[in-house]
């Protein structure tokens, strides 16, 4: 019976990891802008004053921080490959209200790999 449950608990845990690389806040809506912008923490890689880490978008060189999309949504934001440490391309449809980007959906694209 513990193997059963070991079993069951493990496969909720991979099955939440795999699904977190595709996260997607809502569904785009046709009648919206989408648009490809650079994703990462505020504090740690854009540059945006604060005392902890969240998520922000850097649009057009301006970056602003977000709501609508939680940063450790996308895996540990302090891994070697976190939000804290990375700067990652997303689709996201949203808008502009006081200062911060309002997120109705996010879709982290893929990363490019490099050849060394």
């Amino acid at each position: 019976m513990k193997s059963v449950i070991l079993f069951l608990c493990l496969s909720f845990f991979t099955v939440t990891a795999f699904s977190q690389t595709e996260l997607k806040t809502s569904v785009p809506q046709e009648d919206k802008k989408t648009q490809v912008v650079e994703v990462s923490c505020g504090k740690c890689k854009l540059g945006l004053a604060g005392k902890t880490c969240d998520m922000a978008v850097r649009i057009d060189g301006k970056a602003y921080y977000a709501d609508g999309a939680n940063i450790d949504s996308f895996g540990d934001a302090h891994a070697h490959d976190g939000m804290c440490n990375t700067i990652r391309k997303a689709e996201v449809q949203g808008e502009l209200v006081d200062n911060r980007f309002k997120i109705s959906y996010i879709k982290l694209l893929p990363e490019k790999k490099t050849k060394n």
